[in-house]
């Protein structure tokens, strides 16, 4: 399995919004090819960090395209464009 974490930053005021657009945008991000989990965090002031994990590095790069579309529904309300990192998982325990 592969990771992607993205950290970003709402505007002021964005938060409840965002929320709100996360959730109409759930069968999209779910479909995404290889998608095994999704997590989203974020505080009061609007900072977070996704996680998401799929089955591997490949399909991930794959997606690229598809989650900048993702993103891009956000773009006027974050700060600053979102940043991504990748990471082979090495446990995922629950």
């Amino acid at each position: 399995m592969f990771a992607r974490v993205t950290h970003y930053k709402m505007k002021p005021g964005s938060v409840d919004v965002a929320k709100s657009m996360l959730d109409q945008m759930k069968p999209k991000i779910m479909a995404l090819p290889g998608m095994v989990r999704f997590i989203n965090t974020m505080n009061d002031d609007g900072s977070g960090c996704v996680i998401s994990l799929v089955d591997s590095r490949e399909t991930s790069d794959g997606n690229a395209d598809k989650v900048a579309a993702l993103w891009a529904v956000f773009t006027e309300h974050l700060e600053a464009a979102p940043e991504a990192h990748g990471f082979d998982v090495i446990a995922d325990w629950t």
